[in-house]
């Protein structure tokens, strides 16, 4: 297998390349931030890419922002996460990235060789691997919709079907002015911050059309002849 790691810290980037190495796997590249990444995916086209979340420059999540920047290129490029934190949103995001083999996996839980290079084979193919923790997180974790009233969600179903302003406050009977203070409600109760509202618009969309997935009854909320 043709491996490229990314991972700032010295010695466990030299660890891995030891570890594959003796496992027979070929490391073609291995490096410390999360452009030099993509330029190693691009020149390479490795089976797998092994991540770090926090590196340089801010160690903030460059990591995750890499694995989104390869998805975009290669929605089915197969990627392992390595993090020192579990983040629920983060693996929860990277499950629904794309449709390649993923991996989500704790630092300080890859202590069996067997089952990290199992699971290095499992995400090569295309499978899943998240570690039991995370999944624990993603379990207990709030929806991001549980803060939005009633009304919020009926304005964020027809939303999500695509009506404009106009259209909303004409079904709900409304003002379009209450139409525009529920939307930039919604926008801050999802955390969505200053970018362009078309961006911001087809977020908060998205985040409704995954939540709506999980709900006992598929059906938006009803919105004909209801009063503010």
């Amino acid at each position: 297998m043709r491996i490229v790691i990314a991972e700032d810290a010295a010695l466990i980037r030299e660890g891995l390349k030891s570890l594959l190495h003796a496992a027979g796997h070929v490391v073609v590249a291995a490096v410390e931030n999360g452009d030099d990444l993509l330029d190693a995916v691009r020149t390479h086209a490795p089976d797998v890419s092994i991540l770090d979340v926090r590196m340089p420059p801010t160690y903030a999540d460059e990591g995750i922002q890499a694995a989104h920047a390869l998805r975009l290129i290669n929605p089915r490029e197969p990627i392992l996460v390595l993090s020192q934190i579990v983040s629920g949103r983060a693996a929860a995001d990277l499950l629904s990235s794309g449709d390649g083999g993923i991996g989500y996996l704790l630092k300080d839980r890859v202590g069996n060789v067997e089952e990290f290079l199992s699971a290095l084979d499992t995400i090569a193919d295309g499978g899943q691997v998240i570690d039991p923790q995370v999944v624990r997180t993603l379990l207990r974790r709030r929806s991001l919709l549980d803060d939005l009233t009633p009304r919020e969600i009926e304005v964020l179903a027809l939303m999500a079907e695509g009506r404009t302003n106009t259209a909303i406050a004409r079904a709900l009977v409304v003002s379009d002015a209450a139409v525009a203070k529920h939307i930039n409600r919604i926008f801050a109760k999802l955390g969505l911050g200053a970018d362009e509202t078309s961006h911001k618009r087809v977020r908060a969309v998205l985040t409704y059309l995954r939540q709506r997935q999980s709900w006992s009854d598929p059906s938006p909320p009803q919105t004909k002849n209801r009063r503010n």
